[in-house]
C-alpha cells in the first residue's frame, strides 16, 4: 500500500479521492490546514503528497517551500486551470509534478504512479564507485571508505547520474530528466540548487577528495582530487 497525504480544503474532493485512490492501492490521509499538512508531510510516513495551491491561511506554495526545507517527499501540485504562474513557482520551489483543476482521477493516479516509478532504481548497474565512494542503487545507500552518509532522494539520483556519466560531462538537461524526472525549462534552476547541496555533502563526507566540477554553460562532472 502507498500512503498519500492530500492537503486540500475541499472536504468533498478529499472524500471522493480517498475512495477512488483506495481502489488502486493508495491509503489517503486528508488535511485541510496547510500548517498541519507541513507537519505530516515532513514526518517521513508518507510516500507522496498531493498539495492544492489555493489554501486558506497559508498558500500552497508556502507549504511546499516549508516541506522542501525538511523533506524530499514527492509533491504533486493541484493548480487552477491555466494558472501558468502557479506552475512555474511550484516547479522552482521543488514540486515534482502538477495537475490542473478540474482533472480526471485516472490522470491523477497515473501521475502519482509515475512519481513512484522515478524513485525506484533502474535496471542499470547496481553498484557504482569512484575512488572510495560507493553508491548502491538497489539499497539506495552511499558511502565513503565504508562510512555511509545521508543524501536526499534527488541528491542521490544526481550522484548516481554523475557516476554513470564517468569521465563525460552530464548536462543540466540530462540531469533534470534522469535525476528529477522532468524536462528542464530555461527558468528551472532546480538542478543547480540540488548540485550545490550535493557538493557540500560530498566535500564534508570525503574531505574534499571527491568534487563536482562545473563545466560552464554545459553541466557537471565528478572528479577525484
Amino acid at each position: 500500500m502507498t500512503n498519500v497525504l492530500l492537503i486540500d480544503d475541499d472536504n468533498e474532493l478529499g472524500e471522493m479521492l480517498t475512495e477512488y485512490l483506495a481502489g488502486d492501492g493508495f491509503v489517503t490521509t486528508c488535511v485541510t490546514d496547510g500548517r498541519r499538512g507541513i507537519q505530516l508531510a515532513t514526518s517521513g510516513t508518507f510516500d507522496l503528497v498531493v498539495l492544492d495551491v489555493m489554501l486558506p491561511g497559508i498558500s500552497g506554495t508556502e507549504v511546499l517551500r516549508q516541506i522542501r526545507l525538511a523533506s524530499d517527499v514527492p509533491v504533486l501540485m493541484l493548480t487552477a486551470k491555466g494558472s501558468e504562474l502557479d506552475r512555474v513557482v511550484g516547479l522552482e520551489l521543488g514540486a515534482d509534478d502538477y495537475v490542473a483543476k478540474p482533472y480526471f482521477p485516472r490522470e491523477l493516479i497515473a501521475r502519482l504512479r509515475a512519481l513512484l516509478r522515478r524513485r525506484l532504481p533502474s535496471n542499470g548497474k547496481a553498484v557504482l564507485s569512484l575512488g572510495q565512494l560507493t553508491l548502491n542503487e538497489s539499497k539506495r545507500e552511499v558511502s565513503w571508505n565504508g562510512q555511509p552518509f545521508e543524501l536526499t532522494t534527488k541528491e542521490f539520483n544526481l550522484l548516481m547520474a554523475l557516476l554513470r556519466a564517468e569521465d563525460s560531462v552530464a548536462t543540466k538537461d540530462e540531469l533534470s530528466k534522469s535525476a528529477l524526472g522532468r524536462k528542464r525549462a530555461h527558468y528551472d534552476r532546480s538542478v543547480d540548487v540540488h548540485i550545490v547541496n550535493l557538493r557540500r555533502k560530498l566535500h564534508s563526507s570525503t574531505g574534499g577528495d571527491i568534487e563536482i566540477e562545473t563545466i560552464r554553460g554545459v553541466g557537471y562532472r565528478l572528479k577525484v582530487d
